[in-house]
């Protein structure tokens, strides 16, 4: 029964990570205090200025969205690629080699479109 293990496994993570941020937490003994030391200028002479509102490019969250995207593109051909020679073997390899012949038509066909489409441009 390989789900208990996995449970087991998922509540032992848990566990103890939950168990490192209370040790953590509790060994260094004091909490931090507003120092206004700490703001004064410091060489360039600007002041530092805390902003409760950070202004991020959205061209910095479409770059990491295609990333992940991609990169999970690539994750799903890695098994396959490790397993293509027991579909043969089966008498499925011509049905799994075109299903991903068209998987990558589609993962090329949308690197074109991010290409054409300048996603990647910061400009």
């Amino acid at each position: 029964m390989p789900l208990g293990g996995v449970i087991f496994i998922v509540i032992f993570i848990a566990l103890f990570g939950a168990f490192l941020v209370w040790l953590a937490a509790n060994i260094t003994g004091t909490k931090p205090v507003y120092n206004p030391v700490k703001y004064e200028p410091y060489e360039c002479g600007i002041p530092g200025i805390e902003k409760k509102e950070t202004k991020i490019s959205v061209k910095y969250y479409l770059t990491a969205i295609l990333f992940i995207l991609f990169d999970i593109e690539i994750i799903f051909m890695y098994p396959w690629a490790i397993s293509f020679r027991e579909f043969i073997a089966t008498g499925e390899g011509t049905f799994v080699f075109v299903s991903m012949m068209i998987f990558i038509a589609i993962f090329i066909f949308g690197l074109f479109w991010e290409v054409k489409s300048k996603a990647l441009e910061w400009d």
